[in-house]
């Protein structure tokens, strides 16, 4: 059975990336909602109240960062599983190491052009969404 309807939490403080990011997965993927978080608190408290598939976070964000705000989620059993993908400016591997230790599924450095949000989207359809859901 396949599941209809596909939600995704995409969390980041900047408003300019949310933007690009969230036009981007939904000019490719079809049958979505994206619900929106500035920041790891805000990010927290929807995944609480909503049934998410896969959750998209910044690393570096005020207040609770991605770092912090993925120790919660994997901490939940009802979100251990949920797939999480990592957003970055930074590329440092120690820092990439540490998210992969905590938890993410995936990296991804943010991109530089606009238009590479697109192959965002689409790597994210493909590796995390094009699988049938119960």
């Amino acid at each position: 059975m396949y599941q209809r309807h596909t939600t995704i939490l995409l969390t980041d403080d900047d408003d300019d990336d949310r933007y690009f990011l969230r036009q981007a997965i939904e000019r490719v993927i079809d049958d979505l909602a994206v619900l929106e978080a500035k920041n790891g608190e805000e990010a927290l408290a929807l995944l609480q109240t909503n049934f998410i598939q896969l959750v998209i976070l910044d690393m570096n964000m005020p207040g609770l960062n991605g770092l912090e705000t993925l120790v919660f989620i994997r901490a939940q059993n009802q979100l251990f599983s949920t797939p999480v993908v990592m957003l970055s400016t930074s590329d440092q591997p120690e820092l990439i190491t540490s998210a992969y230790a905590k938890g993410i599924n995936s990296f991804i450095k943010k991109p530089v052009h606009v238009d590479e949000y697109d192959q965002i989207a689409d790597a994210i359809k493909v590796c995390f969404l094009s699988l049938p859901m119960a």
